[in-house]
């Protein structure tokens, strides 16, 4: 097994989990833990990145605490964190020593980290392809490597004109947020592949992985549907859409080929974490058959 990867949570039918068997359940609770002293750190990793990358915004994201599978329906346990406190935890050398902290602490490794809640979508063309995308050697994660659509459910969707420093679990309404996190992913296809959205299906989920490389970050990856065949694709890709600078080229992988990726090898090494744990899903989830 890939040591970049494992998988938190399993869809237990091949058909997935359609936004209606999902909720949200908000607690202050599942916020990341406060350790002493950590917050200097936090600041400082911020302010080194923000030099190295003044383009950088630190904005408010929502924390996955933990997931429930309860028979056909899935509940998020969802607190607040941000994109600074992700660098400063997840993505800092100190990772390793908050995940031994919070075990020690909390019974817990991801108790002292921020976690934000990530999404991907394998998407599946009219001539039976997937689409990934080579990532720009300018992003600051896998930078070169290939990928799938994807990036964050924002709390500031939700709320709309709240300042992001503003936001508060208590302003976000549950079914508000679980719409957001199947309406984000559907934005990520649009903006990255510069893809309509009606001709994108509703998404379902697959189940959640996370990505080691980041001390255990989970994502939510989705299976969606493309009414367009490759070629189309290709043609709406090249013509470039507003996240058009995060990758450099498009590749689409035959369904069958999708399903053996990770025995294969070649490929498989190209691919991000993020990519990798999409693909074990959808291998799990429903290859199977359609």
């Amino acid at each position: 097994m890939d040591p970049e990867i494992s998988i938190m949570l399993q869809c237990p039918s091949p058909k997935g989990l359609a936004e209606t068997a999902v909720r949200a359940e908000l607690s202050p609770a599942y916020n990341r833990r406060q350790l002493p002293g950590g917050q200097a750190w936090i600041d400082a990793v911020w302010e080194a990145r923000c030099r190295h990358s003044p383009w950088l915004f630190n904005g408010s994201k929502f924390r996955l605490h933990s997931a429930q599978l309860d028979g056909g329906s899935l509940t998020f346990c969802l607190g607040l964190t941000c994109y600074k406190d992700f660098l400063g935890t997840n993505r800092a050398g100190m990772a390793r020593h908050l995940q031994q902290q919070g075990r020690q602490d909390f019974g817990d490794s991801q108790a002292y980290l921020a976690e934000p809640l990530g999404v991907g979508a394998m998407v599946h063309t009219a001539n039976d392809c997937f689409v990934f995308l080579r990532r720009s050697l300018r992003v600051g994660e896998a930078p070169g490597l290939v990928d799938i659509p994807g990036g964050h459910p924002e709390p500031q969707a939700v709320v709309g004109d709240v300042p992001e420093e503003s936001i508060r679990l208590q302003d976000l309404p549950r079914q508000m947020v679980v719409k957001e996190i199947f309406t984000s992913i559907l934005r990520e296809i649009r903006d990255e592949v510069n893809l309509p959205l009606p001709t994108l299906s509703q998404p379902v989920l697959l189940g959640i992985a996370r990505n080691q490389t980041s001390a255990g970050r989970a994502s939510a990856e989705f299976y969606v549907r493309c009414s367009l065949t490759s070629e189309q694709v290709k043609q709406r890709y090249e013509i470039g859409g507003p996240e058009a600078q995060e990758s450099t080229s498009i590749i689409f992988i035959k369904r069958e080929d999708v399903l053996t990726l990770e025995q294969t090898g070649e490929m498989w090494r190209e691919l991000c974490p993020s990519a990798k744990g999409a693909v074990r899903l959808y291998t799990l989830v429903q290859g199977g058959g359609q």
